[in-house]
């Protein structure tokens, strides 16, 4: 029992959010913009020395179908990273669609695609979250293969 955060992992940004297993509710913590592997992870650092997190949750892509793809590996490789770096256990969560989800959810809160892009990565990691809360039982708890 405790804080998780996870990540909605892209080559660009990198959505996070939080939330508590006792609650089993997930919520848009933060983007984090950052060019180099080492300023995007020192602002992770930051956030884990702040919330102190017992568990980690990456989204891992796939296709429509399952299959993996590029951003599957990449996905993976990240996972890996937070493992290697934090010494903490990372899991897996399917995130299919959630990115489709997140621009809907806020579409119906009244933004338009310019003003909820900066929000969208966030509310992704909170949709990743929310899946992997109400079906921790299957989220992936370990490396995939790509």
């Amino acid at each position: 029992m405790g804080t998780v955060l996870a990540f909605d992992f892209g080559e660009k940004r990198i959505g996070v959010a939080t939330g508590e297993t006792s609650l089993g509710s997930a919520h848009p913590l933060t983007v984090i913009h950052a060019e180099s592997n080492d300023d995007r992870f020192a602002a992770i650092g930051k956030l884990i020395a702040e919330w102190q997190p017992e568990q980690l949750v990456v989204g891992l892509p796939t296709h429509a179908d399952g299959t993996p793809h590029e951003m599957t590996r990449l996905a993976g490789k990240f996972g890996e990273r937070l493992v290697r770096r934090f010494n903490l256990p990372v899991a897996y969560a399917d995130e299919r669609l959630t990115s489709l989800d997140a621009e809907a959810r806020l579409r119906e809160t009244g933004r338009n695609s310019k003003t909820a892009k900066p929000l969208l990565d966030a509310v992704a990691a909170q949709l990743i979250l929310q899946t992997w809360f109400e079906s921790s039982q299957h989220a992936i708890p370990t490396q995939p293969s790509a």
